[in-house]
Parts: C-alpha cells; structure tokens; sequence
C-alpha cells in the first residue's frame, strides 16, 4: 500500500507491458496532449491514479474532452496507458520461495466485465435495473450513459458498460485455477525472474488466448504486490471456508517469503515506517 504503480510497473520487462506515462499533478490539457503526442499516444486510453486501489478513479478516456474533466478531478499523480485491447482479462498469482530455484502459479482468477444483453423490447435502463450487479453501479451508469438508457439494445446484442476489470465496478471475479499447469509456471517464472526482488504478488494482465496466457504471451497493466490477493476465492458461490483455508496459506507463504528475505539480509519494515506509509496512502486517496 502506497507504492507508485508507475514505478513498479517499470521493473517489468518492456514486452509484457504496454507503454505506460506517468503524469504528475497538477498538469494542463495543453501539456497533456502534447505529451500524448510526443509519446505517439492517441484516444481511447486507460487514466489511473499512481497511488490507489479498488478502481478508485480508474477511467477508460476516449477524448480530450474527457481528459480535461479527468484533469479537473484528479489531485494526485496518474498514469496514462496504452488500451490493451485483447479479450481475456486475468489475474495470475506467482511466487518463489527465495531459497528455491523455481517458483509457481497458484491462482488464476478471470475476469467477465459488467454487461448486459438485449431482447429488442427493453430499454437500456430496464436492463440495467434488472441486473443486481448494475444497480449497485446505478449512480455512475446513469451519468455514463445518460443520453442512451431510452435505447432498446437489439436481441442478443451485448454491451459492455463498464471496462475495468475490478470487482468494485462490477466484474464478476471467476477460479480459473484449473488452468494452471507447468507450462504456466514456468511461463510466470521467466517472467518474473526478470523483475529484480521480486518473490510474491498478483499479474493482472490481458492476452488473445489461453494458448497465449500459457505461453506467458501478455500484456501486463499492473503488477501488485503482499496487497494483492489470490482473488479467485470471490467467484460466485464459492465457499467461504476455503476462501479462509486459501488466504491463510497465501499468509504462510507471506510470512515464509519475508522470514527467507531477512535471513539474506532484507530488513523488516518497522511499525514507525508502515504506520507513515498508511497515513500517505489515506491522504492521497482520501
């Protein structure tokens, strides 16, 4: 919590990740477009805050104009990234033990984003209403698509209303771990070693295929860390006692990770440190 996910991001190899600018606040549209323009970027791309989490202000931009009202709201740092525009969206869990030479997947949660599907007869905002996980997004979908929920969507015509692959903003969270296998692995394992110090954290990443997640062929947008969690423990119905049982052995391997790291002479953060890291986060993000 409260790391830069700029930085982050930039200790991860430059072919699993798409280009990525970190702009700092306050900036002007005028600075902004010229930046996208000396960065060969153009409309629509992602906006989101350096510092946050649970798709706090995460948006998907498509024009200057929206740019310039994103400009009037945000107060912190923010990165702008190229759209990843491939259809599967997950996120891959990994880790190594540091006394160990290879380390391994142990969660794959997929990602369906919040949509709905017509029937010819309903309108926009009938579907969206009869939808329980859109109503919990009613107050941003309203504004979002003001000037079309009177619009009857065609039958079998599916519309995407939200973008972003977080479960705040309605995703449905989905195990996907029957897709690990070795291959996986080692895909995530020579990607991984590639990234200085890095032992434990969740990829959240897109790719065309499963062939292409196996292969470790993807698009990396976000690499998060021990405030990560193995979300495949939110799929609908799952069972609450295994979801503790996976997140009391994902803590093991937390605590293992750390005490192996100390012992090669990584030092412990103290509770001063932790306590002043908080108090920034909740500041910016407050």
């Amino acid at each position: 919590m409260g790391e830069s996910k700029y930085e982050v991001l930039q200790l991860v190899p430059d072919d699993v990740k798409p280009k990525t600018l970190l702009v700092r606040s306050p900036s002007s549209i005028e600075k902004l477009m010229d930046l996208l323009a000396i960065k060969g970027l153009t409309f629509p791309l992602i906006f989101k805050p350096d510092m946050g989490e649970r798709g706090w202000m995460v948006r998907k931009i498509i024009s200057e104009a929206e740019a310039k009202q994103y400009l009037s709201e945000i107060r912190v740092d923010f990165i702008i990234q190229e759209l990843v525009d491939l259809p599967l969206e997950f996120g891959v869990f990994y880790l190594r033990f540091p006394s160990q030479e290879s380390g391994f997947v142990n969660s794959i949660t997929g990602k369906v984003f919040l949509s709905v599907e017509g029937d010819g007869m309903q309108t926009l905002e009938e579907l969206i209403r009869k939808k329980d996980r859109a109503m919990l997004q009613w107050d941003v979908l309203k504004t979002t698509y003001a000037n079309r929920l009177q619009t009857i969507l065609p039958i079998g015509e599916k519309m995407e209303l939200v973008s972003i692959g977080n479960h705040c903003l309605g995703t449905t969270f989905l195990n996907q771990n029957h897709l690990i296998n070795e291959k996986l692995s080692a895909s995530f394992d020579r990607i991984s070693k590639n990234i200085n110090g890095f032992y434990f954290g969740r990829f959240d990443l897109r790719c065309a295929s499963l062939a292409d997640l196996e292969n470790g062929s993807v698009k990396i947008v976000e690499l998060n860390g021990c405030g990560a969690e193995p979300a495949h423990i939110y799929h609908p119905g799952a069972s609450l006692w295994k979801g503790i049982s996976d997140l009391i052995t994902h803590w093991n391997n937390m605590y293992r990770i750390s005490k192996e790291n100390h012992a090669r002479g990584v030092d412990y953060l103290s509770f001063c440190e932790a306590r002043a890291i908080y108090q920034k986060f909740k500041m910016k993000v407050g």
